[in-house]
């Protein structure tokens, strides 16, 4: 069944000369301008009692505005009883640990067992709400934190926390080579010009930028603690990459293992079956999209990552005694 969005009020003076659908979005912020223009053009709004299809229409202030909308059922998408690693859950948003393996979204080559499916059988009242409340993604062999929307509101107020930048999201990592200090990465990426599955540091692509803290070193690797500033497509790797330090495991953009001199054969063999990229989504922080309280997640990483540190840190003691 559609749900249906119900609303009424006075366009205030303040939007004089305002387009239609902008004095919309100011008046009623829980939905996206989009939304709102999809809603006019489908006859959904009357302004004093008459429906108006011109979305630029300008506004003089008084208009009684009369809103009667239907959202509509994603019905194209299945339910599917995929067990989920939910963190926090309340009446409008839900984080989860997402494991290796799982696809976020539908799409070419996975056209279901992906973390929407899971979600719509989780909670089967996000089929109103777009891409199931998906606000961000994490590639298919990253894991650790996602926030979902469970309401349209919640999900509109999220995306423009993205867009200004107030949701902050820490990952670990474990990257290929020693690396001597912190810092950032401040390139555009955009999608490659021949792979067209790829990403690449690119001057015609979008701004991206990603800090990053040395956290342990290693005979041949760093773990690393990285934030990001922008939220790019394949970013943390890309950008590693593109600083000559590739992370560990990564099919696309790493390369080869790159094991140290003498290792033990558990590490040897570790490294060359890592088989997706070391990169864990450690720490999610964000003020609720409807209280506004300040709320923060941290997800322990996953056992294969642990194992990686382990070997890694082992490797350090056997040959610091063996220098000795």
């Amino acid at each position: 069944m559609p749900e249906i969005i119900q609303h009424q009020d006075i366009v205030p003076e303040s939007c004089l000369g305002k387009r239609f659908d902008q004095s919309l979005a100011i008046m009623f912020p829980d939905y996206s301008r989009s939304r709102i223009k999809d809603w006019i053009l489908a006859g959904q709004v009357k302004v004093n009692g008459d429906v108006l299809l011109i979305p630029r229409e300008k506004m003089y202030g008084g208009e009684e505005i009369d809103i009667n909308a239907k959202v509509e059922a994603e019905i194209r998408f299945e339910a599917q009883n995929i067990p989920l690693n939910i963190v926090y859950e309340d009446d409008y948003i839900l984080v989860i640990n997402k494991p290796a393996g799982l696809v976020v979204h539908p799409g070419a080559g996975n056209p279901d067992g992906t973390l929407l499916n899971a979600l719509l059988h989780h909670y089967p009242a996000l089929n109103v709400v777009p891409r199931a409340g998906i606000v961000h993604r994490l590639d298919k062999d990253t894991t650790g934190l996602m926030v979902v929307a469970k309401t349209i509101a919640a999900q509109t107020n999220l995306v423009d926390a993205l867009q200004l930048r107030e949701i902050t999201r820490e990952y670990e990592a474990v990257a290929n080579g020693v690396m001597t200090a912190g810092g950032l990465v401040d390139e555009p990426i955009g999608r490659h010009s021949t792979k067209r599955t790829q990403m690449a540091v690119s001057y015609i692509g979008r701004p991206s930028v990603t800090h990053y803290r040395v956290m342990e070193k290693y005979r041949l690797h760093t773990r690393l603690r990285l934030r990001l500033e922008t939220g790019r497509t394949h970013q943390i790797r890309v950008h590693m990459s593109h600083i000559t330090h590739p992370l560990v495991g990564d099919p696309v953009y790493g390369g080869r293992p790159r094991p140290p001199k003498n290792s033990t054969e558990a590490l040897l063999m570790k490294l060359r079956s890592f088989k997706r990229q070391a990169l864990h989504a450690a720490m999610l922080s964000l003020f609720h999209p409807i209280t506004g309280e300040e709320m923060t997640w941290h997800a322990e990483l996953p056992e294969d990552f642990v194992e990686l540190i382990e070997l890694l840190q082992e490797d350090n003691k056997l040959n610091a005694q063996d220098e000795y």
